[in-house]
């Protein structure tokens, strides 16, 4: 369930009002006359079961209510009501698979910014990835995924092409295209700032290292592994599941495979370079793809109607 105050601009309270009294979804709703001043207006906040959601914030939106008033959504983590459990039961679909579009594109929103965190984070990840790969360690390359911020933009391209919202698309691949190679740079530096103080050597990187070759290996369960990520990591956003999320940032190896292509660029060793290469653009590849389908088999299936006995 959602948690929604609306500052009602006064020319479309009445209207704001008897929508909202009409849906099913909505419940314990509060009418607060005059009390906004900035914007000016009615406070009117409600509760609303997942699935019926992007129905009511889209109606709020027709009638202008961002644009003039202001719409605040939060997540509310328990409920106990017997209002709130009648509208569960009246609105068709089950809440867990409910997609609010409007949470997901601000989400993943957040997560497209190209700032000093993120950068940061990216750089962070690689070198601890890179580490972990000279030591063949994979208890480091799993620290690193988890670390590494790409997946946010990743998501947000998906939703970006699925709702065509190409603002956030653009955001998105320009945060990769811009996190990836600052990440990779810093990496080369830091290798060769270890390699000079004597801590790690070219050695490290041309040895067997048969926990963590896989990197720069790719095969055909590259992809299938980065596509089944995909798919779990936008189910994980859909349906504010976060606890799956940490799962799927350990299942594709994006930031570990960028980490070993700069390694090998440190140390001059083009055929791992180009593997690793290969394996981080199979895994963004395979990851775009499964959350764009992911996305659209949802956005098509939430528009069957049907009802769940509960």
């Amino acid at each position: 369930m959602l948690h929604v105050r609306v500052i009602a601009p006064p020319s479309v309270s009445v209207r704001v009002q008897q929508q909202l009294t009409g849906d099913e979804a909505v419940t314990h709703l509060i009418v607060l006359p005059g009390a906004a001043k900035a914007p000016a207006g009615d406070v009117v906040e409600f509760d609303v079961v997942r699935e019926g959601a992007s129905k009511v914030l889209d109606g709020l939106r027709a009638l202008g209510v961002d644009r003039d008033g202001a719409i605040v959504v939060e997540k509310v983590d328990a409920t106990l009501s017997a209002a709130a459990d009648r509208a569960a039961r009246r609105t068709p679909g089950l809440g867990v698979d409910a997609v609010v579009w409007h949470e997901i594109e601000h989400q993943t929103g957040e997560e497209t910014a190209l700032s000093a965190s993120f950068l940061t984070f990216m750089s962070v990840a690689t070198v601890i990835a890179a580490v972990g790969v000279l030591l063949d360690q994979p208890i480091l390359i799993v620290g690193s995924m988890v670390v590494g911020p790409e997946f946010g933009p990743l998501a947000a391209m998906c939703v970006g092409l699925v709702q065509r919202k190409f603002t956030l698309f653009r955001r998105s691949v320009l945060a990769l295209a811009v996190g990836f190679p600052v990440g990779m740079l810093v990496t080369v530096g830091a290798v060769w700032l270890l390699t000079a103080a004597g801590l790690v050597d070219k050695s490290m990187l041309l040895e067997p290292r048969p926990l963590t070759d896989f990197i720069w290996r790719p095969d055909a369960l590259s992809w299938v592994i980065g596509f089944l990520g995909g798919i779990a990591g936008i189910l994980s956003l859909t349906s504010a599941k976060a606890g799956t999320l940490v799962g799927v940032l350990i299942s594709v190896t994006t930031v570990p495979a960028a980490a070993n292509a700069a390694v090998a660029l440190a140390y001059g060793v083009r055929e791992e370079a180009y593997g690793s290469a290969l394996q981080l653009a199979i895994n963004l590849a395979a990851i775009v793809v499964a959350g764009v389908l992911t996305l659209l088999v949802q956005q098509i299936a939430w528009k069957w109607p049907r009802r769940t006995a509960r």
